[in-house]
């Protein structure tokens, strides 16, 4: 892991003066720092979906004399982690390819990432996080295609706690709809990561205009998320497959509802009660089933 420093911030406060490469090329070294120092530039290039001389111009535009000085500014500050994880993966000294090879690995990056939760900062926004939602009326809760998992998973955990939450999620495109009521008290809880939902966009922007506080859960410093949120919490979405990983979104998402539940416990074990009695009334789940044998 890259420790963070002047380089770090200086790409994130030029981020948006980038043309798309560049921006391309720029995201991929902020959310992967490793591969700078450990890979070649035309590997870098090709990790990122870029051509070589991207990474050439993303150098220039930072003010260096051309990429070799990025990457030695890299390598200065270059840190194994605890875990080893990333260096080891592109060193290949991790297990073979077979099943349970990659099953390991997968499971070694999920426990790296949640670690990193862990961290001063990442608590620190969580905690900042929590309070805000804490002080709203309503919580409007938007999480569109594979973050609709983190997002319904929040809502419906917070279900247990009394009907402070309101899942975006309407039939026919109406999901929306439900700011209508919305004030100025409200906040608008987003989940998204790279690339980026068109519509989630629009309806932060929609919450902003009605005066709603804005917060986030999702992957990057440069998340067009970040720039018009109140708080956001960011957590690393690497996968050893083809698709991102949203584990570390689930990990925050039940964090957040941990916290809120403290912030009033006596609340919290009325709401709780009333829903056992419900569901114990609605005869909801098997009390015991015989297992039979084969």
């Amino acid at each position: 892991m890259l420790q963070k420093g002047p380089l770090h911030t200086h790409i994130i406060e030029r981020f948006d003066d980038m043309s798309e490469q560049l921006q391309q090329a720029a995201r991929h070294i902020l959310e992967h720092p490793q591969e700078v120092a450990l890979v070649s530039m035309r590997e870098l290039a090709r990790n990122a979906g870029v051509q070589p001389s991207t990474m050439t111009r993303l150098a220039k535009f930072l003010g260096f004399s051309g990429y070799e000085d990025l990457r030695a500014q890299h390598a200065d500050v270059i840190r194994v982690s605890a875990d080893g994880f990333a260096a080891r993966a592109m060193q290949g000294e991790e297990a073979g390819a077979n099943g349970e090879g990659l099953a390991y690995r997968m499971l070694q990056s999920l426990t790296a990432q949640i670690g990193r939760l862990c961290e001063p900062e990442a608590l620190s926004r969580l905690n900042q996080l929590a309070e805000r939602l804490a002080k709203a009326r309503k919580i409007y809760v938007l999480g569109l295609r594979s973050c609709h998992s983190v997002a319904w998973h929040f809502h419906y955990v917070m279900t247990l706690l009394g009907e402070k939450t309101v899942h975006l999620d309407g039939p026919a495109g109406t999901g929306g709809d439900a700011l209508i009521r919305a004030t100025a008290d409200d906040v608008l809880l987003t989940v998204s990561i790279n690339p980026y939902s068109r519509y989630t966009l629009e309806i932060a922007e929609t919450a902003l205009e009605k005066g709603m506080g804005v917060v986030a859960i999702t992957d990057s410093e440069v998340s067009p998320l970040v720039a018009i949120a109140e708080h956001s919490v960011l957590f690393p979405t690497e996968s050893h497959t083809f698709f991102h990983t949203l584990t570390p979104a689930l990990a925050i998402s039940e964090v957040l509802c941990g916290l809120l539940a403290s912030h009033d416990r006596k609340a919290a074990l009325k709401e709780l009660k009333r829903v056992d009695s419900y569901l114990s009334s609605a005869n909801t789940y098997a009390a015991s089933i015989p297992r039979r044998k084969i």
